[in-house]
């Protein structure tokens, strides 16, 4: 499969590695271009990530956004509140941030703080400014097809099955796991491009019967293995939402790929597959809001 030969399900070739390296540089080379025409005239992009944790493996991944936003001429402040901070200083740090001009991008990093919930604070994010899609005003945009900024882990799923010619109009799309971040927006972005949509979540009945009728099939729930070969339709697409470390410290996803990989007709890899275009998308991001502002 390729970026360009539309392929569906019944067409795949068993086994294939649905890669998104590829795809997080063309996102990422597009982005320095544009960043670079907005500090020529005077409108350097900036990214903000607020922080309120410990958490070794956010710390790795803000590290990972950070670095990435500057070698495509990206400002990103890292804005440290420490695991103790209160909701009332995270609310401060964000309205704040959301009223500074120089800063066209604002990501809110979990986990939070014990105690306090991602959903008293998302709303102080401004929307132009929400590049990772987690105001409730971006979540109902999208919902009713209005611009918005997805958030960039589900508009990285669609990504990849573009960038692999995968066919949806028509197609069967499952979807299993229901978060507000990545299962439920995937959702829509499917109908969206007229998919027929299924949910599945942890209170579904026989998950093998429902998944075995995709013709695509998204897994993101955060549980190692989940998805076997016994879940999937000969020819299907799988893309593996999971981000889970193993007892070796390995990250791996939901889905068995060696196992999944001889059923399918295409599986993403993770490392490797959605993560990479997950990143390069939210510094898109970042310079279109700052394209908007220019």
């Amino acid at each position: 499969m390729t970026a360009t030969t539309t392929t569906t399900a019944e067409e795949s070739r068993t086994g294939v590695l649905l890669d998104g390296t590829g795809r997080a540089r063309e996102i990422r080379e597009q982005a320095a271009a544009d960043a670079a025409e907005l500090i020529a005239r005077g409108v350097p992009p900036r990214l903000a990530v607020v922080v309120a944790t410990e958490d070794e493996g956010a710390g790795w991944y803000v590290r990972s956004i950070a670095g990435a936003a500057r070698r495509v001429g990206i400002a990103c402040d890292v804005v440290e509140l420490g695991p103790r901070a209160s909701a009332d200083d995270l609310r401060r740090t964000l309205a704040g941030l959301s009223t500074d001009d120089t800063v066209h991008g604002i990501i809110l990093q979990t986990p939070l703080p014990d105690g306090v919930r991602m959903e008293e604070l998302a709303a102080e994010i401004a929307p132009e400014k929400d590049v990772d899609g987690v105001n409730p005003l971006s979540a109902g945009r999208l919902a009713a097809g209005l611009p918005a900024f997805p958030p960039a882990t589900a508009a990285a799923v669609m990504e990849l099955l573009d960038h692999h010619g995968v066919a949806l109009d028509g197609r069967n799309a499952v979807v299993v796991g229901r978060s507000q971040v990545v299962g439920k927006p995937t959702a829509q972005l499917l109908l969206q491009r007229d998919a027929t949509v299924s949910i599945c979540h942890r209170h579904t009945t026989d998950l093998a019967a429902h998944t075995r009728a995709a013709d695509v099939l998204v897994v993101a729930v955060g549980r190692i293995g989940l998805v076997s070969a016994e879940h999937v339709g000969d020819g299907a697409i799988v893309i593996d939402v999971g981000t889970n470390t193993d007892a070796d410290g390995r990250l791996v996803g939901d889905v068995d790929t060696s196992d999944v990989a001889r059923r399918a007709g295409g599986v993403t890899p993770v490392p490797g597959g959605v993560g990479p275009v997950t990143t390069a998308l939210l510094l898109a991001h970042t310079v279109r809001s700052a394209q908007a502002h220019a």
